[in-house]
């Protein structure tokens, strides 16, 4: 479990949150159970380490506040609308018991041993992450889909997965996708094999050395010879001849 060093800020005014900020730290806020919202900063540095590993707002956190630890949930994340930079942070308090809504990933292991995927079959994915309602201390790293032996035409619904009996989906009523495997979109067509294409070239440039007629020449030869034939002049008829 990840874990992070907090101060208590008291800040009334908007320079004061906007000095808090360029000091390097993030403000942050601690809601949830009987206890009052708790204001906080924490280091933008060490911050910004943790959301880029994967995952961060379904990954419990301990945070240490004023030699207390407390163990929250990351809810929510803002950034400046031009740099990008992380500028407030929600909080959530993780208490014994108390059930929590939380985005849950899904991974797909042994690709390699997937008979349609080998056959150039394309994993098309609903879900990347399900959202289970589950106590705080039974939350699931993330949610594993075995992909051997798995063949074109296959799906993979929420009833497929393995689950603590305490874990449920949040939708519910219904069975629902969480990924399919397709046929592949676009089919390749057999190309002419190069052999046959050389081998009729092959053969038109021998007729021509031997002096065989190649089709088109042929061709031609035939409509010269209509040709003349047409012009050669018609027989006189015996009226005509001379007496």
């Amino acid at each position: 479990m990840n874990s992070l060093e907090a101060n208590i800020r008291d800040n009334k005014t908007k320079g004061e949150l906007n000095a808090i900020r360029k000091n390097g730290e993030v403000p942050a806020i601690v809601y949830g159970g009987k206890d009052e919202n708790q204001k906080i900063s924490i280091s933008k540095k060490k911050l910004k380490n943790l959301i880029e590993k994967e995952n961060f707002l379904s990954n419990i956190l301990t945070l240490n506040v004023g030699g207390t630890n407390l163990n929250v949930l990351p809810k929510e994340v803002k950034y400046h609308i031009l740099s990008d930079e992380p500028t407030h942070v929600d909080f959530l308090r993780i208490l014994p018991g108390v059930k929590i809504k939380i985005e849950v990933p899904v991974n797909f292991i042994n690709h390699e041993k997937s008979p349609g995927l080998k056959r150039g079959g394309v994993l098309n994915i609903v879900r990347r992450k399900v959202e289970l309602k589950c106590p705080s201390e039974k939350i699931p790293e993330n949610i594993i889909i075995d992909l051997n032996g798995v063949d074109i035409g296959e799906s993979f619904k929420i009833s497929s997965v393995k689950l603590d009996n305490e874990v449920t989906p949040t939708i519910q009523g219904r069975d629902f996708v969480i990924a399919t495997l397709a046929a592949p979109t676009v089919m390749k067509e057999p190309e002419k094999p190069a052999e046959a294409e050389t081998a009729e070239g092959e053969a038109g440039a021998e007729a021509a050395v031997d002096g065989e007629k190649t089709p088109a020449e042929g061709e031609k030869k035939d409509a010269d010879d209509k040709k003349t034939a047409d012009k050669k002049p018609a027989d006189k008829k015996p009226s005509e001849e001379k007496k």
